[in-house]
Order: structure tokens, then C-alpha cells, then sequence
């Protein structure tokens, strides 16, 4: 009896140890993740709802035109300044070559109001002159009426006495009367000189206009000649469609001999090489993330085997949400809180991305050090 009560003790003291011991190890593993997490996990915060992405150059014809030529294919690397598409220039070229004809004929113009202006000063100076001799005539014509009417008065006083017959009254009425015609054509005419002498002078302030601090190339019709020219030109180069940046061919969408407007979408070209991760973090995450700060981040393409480098660029200016089209309505109806992510922008290393490059839209993981400094 005394050995069975001795063997009890023996293992109850053995399970008490192990309690002991196992109560111990939770004590210290629960230690040690709060000090884990104390002083190193929670300085982190990381998603996967991450994804790669870059600012895409849509490319587009700024003239209307037939295609001639199609150089690129999907998938196709490109360098700026490549030849992309060509469209037809024949039309470029006549509207060129119509432009450069019309330049030609404003300066032509400009020269000839320029000429004009000497050749209409003589006529205003032809017409002063006119007026001159015609207040002349008036005066003379003025001279005569007078002369006539007092003759006339003359020869009626002396009828009644015979002196004076009646042929010679006829004559003095006739002379009379001839003076009187030509006294109203002298003051017709000095009407009509001094009109064409207000017409020249309105001719040539007229042309003085073209032309007033404005000869030669400064003129606004050999400007807007000139301006139409440039455009022209303009537009025939624009019928090479060039690369805008380095980057990928995506989305080709021309056709060889296909009629396109301009601004019509042609394709694509993703500059690869420019490539950053939109990573979007819950709300309750970003309490400590500041622009500047590092962020590991891994792609699904590589695996974990490929870490690349970024830094926090900067943080967007709402949820998504908030700019979905058609945004929630929280102030009417049942609500129900959801939990917001807000949208990170991630700049990685240049070498790193040029080692392992990434292509739009494939998903990422992000992990952020918010220890690291920020702006």
C-alpha cells in the first residue's frame, strides 16, 4: 500500500513538472512574440492586393489620312523616335505646296500696296489741283454772271426810250442767261473736284492701313500666310508617327490601308522600364506609412526568389471608392461600414527592374518598413 501511494506521488509530482514546464514554455513564447512583435513585426505593414502598373502613352494621328505603312507589331520593342505608322502625304504635300503658293502671292500683294501707295498720293494731289482750277472757274464764272446781269438791267432801263433795240436786248438776255448755266456748271463742278478729292484721299488712307508699321514680312497678311505654311508643313511631318517614349508595342489596333480620323487610337506603347506598384493598403494599415519610407516587394511572376527595392512615393487622394463612377451613397438608406483601402504608389529600382522586368498589371506583395525615413 505504502508502494502504490509512493508511485502516485511520483507521477503527480512528474505531471505538475511537465505543466510547469509546458506553462513555462507558453510564458516564454508568448514573451518572445510580443517582444517579435513589439520591436520588429508591427514597424511592418504589407498587401498583396498590390499590382504592377505604368503610365501608358496612347498613341494618335493628329491629321485624318490613309495608312501607307504599319512598322510595329504587338509585343514589339520600340525606342523614342521610332517610326511607328506612316500615313499617305500626298494630301500633306498639295496643301504644302497650296500654302507655299499663297505665301507667295500675299508677299506679292504687300509689295503692290506698298507700290500703290506712291501712285495713289499723286491722284489725291491730281484732285486738290482739280479742286483748285474748278474754284477758279467758279470765280470766273461767278465774274461773267455779273457782268451779264448788270448788262441786262442796263439795256431793259433804256428799252422804254428807244435807245436800245430789241436785238440788242434778246443778246443781253441770251448772255444773261449763258452766264447763269455756266455759273451753276462752274459750282456743280467744284462739287464733283472736291468729291474725287475725298475719294482719292479715302483710296489711299485705305491702302495706308495695309501697310501703316506693317511693310514687308511684318504684314498680317504674309503672317497669316506664312502661319498657314507652317501648319502645312507641320502636318506633313506629322504623317510619321514616331515612338514617344521606349517602351513595348500593346493594343495595336491599325491596319495597313485603313482610314483613320484624327485622334483615332492606333496603339499603345508601355514604357516598361517605368514600370511602379500601386499597392492598396487597408485604412487601419497606414497610420505610420509616409512617403520616403522603403518597401520590399515580390511579383507572382519570379516568386520569392526575386526581391526588388522601392520607396513610398506617395499616397493617393482618396479610395478607391470615392472615384468608383458610381461612388456609394452612405448618407441614405441601411449602412454598412466597409473597410476602405487606399491606393500606394511604389518606385522600384531601376537596375533591379531592368534585371527582372514586369509587365503590366501582374500581381504583386508589398511589404513596407514604416522605421524608415520619411519626407
Amino acid at each position: 500500500m505504502t508502494q502504490d501511494n509512493s508511485t502516485d506521488q511520483t507521477l503527480k509530482q512528474r505531471r505538475n513538472q511537465r505543466l510547469l514546464a509546458l506553462g513555462g514554455g507558453v510564458v516564454v513564447v508568448a514573451a518572445a512574440a510580443t517582444a517579435y512583435w513589439t520591436l520588429y513585426a508591427s514597424h511592418f505593414v504589407s498587401t498583396d492586393n498590390a499590382y504592377a502598373a505604368v503610365e501608358v502613352a496612347q498613341v494618335t494621328p493628329a491629321i485624318g489620312g490613309t495608312v501607307a505603312e504599319v512598322k510595329v507589331k504587338d509585343t514589339q520593342a520600340v525606342k523614342q523616335g521610332d517610326v511607328l505608322v506612316t500615313i499617305d502625304p500626298t494630301d500633306a504635300k498639295l496643301a504644302l505646296a497650296q500654302a507655299e503658293a499663297e505665301l507667295g502671292r500675299a508677299v506679292r500683294r504687300v509689295r503692290a500696296y506698298v507700290a500703290n501707295d506712291g501712285g495713289l498720293a499723286a491722284q489725291v494731289s491730281a484732285r486738290v489741283a482739280e479742286e483748285k482750277r474748278a474754284e477758279a472757274q467758279l470765280s470766273a464764272a461767278q465774274a461773267d454772271f455779273e457782268r451779264a446781269q448788270i448788262d441786262l438791267k442796263r439795256r431793259q432801263a433804256l428799252l422804254a426810250s428807244g435807245s436800245v433795240s430789241g436785238d440788242e436786248l434778246t443778246k443781253a438776255q441770251n448772255a444773261h442767261a449763258a452766264a447763269q448755266a455756266n455759273l451753276a456748271s462752274a459750282k456743280a463742278a467744284i462739287v464733283q473736284a472736291s468729291a474725287n478729292r475725298v475719294a482719292a484721299q479715302g483710296a489711299r488712307e485705305a491702302n495706308a492701313a495695309l501697310i501703316d508699321q506693317a511693310q514687308g514680312d511684318s504684314n498680317p497678311e504674309i503672317l497669316l500666310a506664312r502661319a498657314k505654311r507652317d501648319q502645312a508643313k507641320i502636318d506633313l511631318e506629322r504623317t510619321v508617327i514616331r515612338a514617344p517614349m521606349d517602351g513595348v508595342v500593346a493594343k495595336r489596333q491599325v491596319q495597313l490601308g485603313q482610314r483613320v480620323p484624327a485622334g483615332a487610337p492606333l496603339l499603345s506603347v508601355v514604357p516598361v522600364q517605368d514600370i511602379y506598384v500601386n499597392a492598396n493598403f487597408k485604412e487601419g494599415q497606414l497610420q505610420k506609412v509616409r512617403p520616403g519610407q522603403t518597401a520590399t516587394v515580390t511579383s507572382d511572376l519570379y516568386g520569392s526568389s526575386v526581391t526588388y527595392h522601392g520607396v513610398v512615393e506617395g499616397l493617393a487622394g482618396g479610395s478607391g471608392s470615392a472615384f468608383a463612377a458610381i461612388p456609394a451613397q452612405n448618407a441614405t438608406g441601411n449602412w454598412i461600414k466597409v473597410v476602405q483601402r487606399l491606393p500606394l504608389r511604389i518606385r522600384l529600382d531601376a537596375q533591379e527592374l531592368a534585371a527582372h522586368p514586369l509587365k503590366v498589371g501582374l500581381s504583386m506583395t508589398v511589404k513596407i518598413d514604416t522605421r524608415s525615413g520619411a519626407q
